[in-house]
């Protein structure tokens, strides 16, 4: 019994510490670990998202482009504003 409560609690564990895909929603803007490799938490009119970091827009999507995350100094492919 003690042995399958030590697992059952790893696996709760484990399963907490995943990272969020993108397009999945998290917690604090400019958190790259909150996100899978390659993402970073990103501020949004929809609340915080995960989305593909970049240095330019060269790495976005032609729907997207490379603009800063608020309280970073990082950037993320976000959506194209309408103008």
């Amino acid at each position: 019994m003690r042995i399958w409560l030590t697992a059952l609690l790893l696996s709760l564990a484990l399963v907490g510490c995943a990272s969020a895909e993108i397009g999945d929603e998290c917690d604090t803007p400019g958190d790259a670990d909150a996100c899978v490799d390659g993402a970073i938490c990103t501020n949004s009119s929809d609340g915080n998202v995960c989305r593909k970091s970049c240095t330019n827009d060269d790495a976005c999507g032609a729907d997207e482009e490379c603009n800063g995350i608020s309280g970073s100094t990082t950037k993320s492919c976000q959506p194209k504003k309408v103008k």
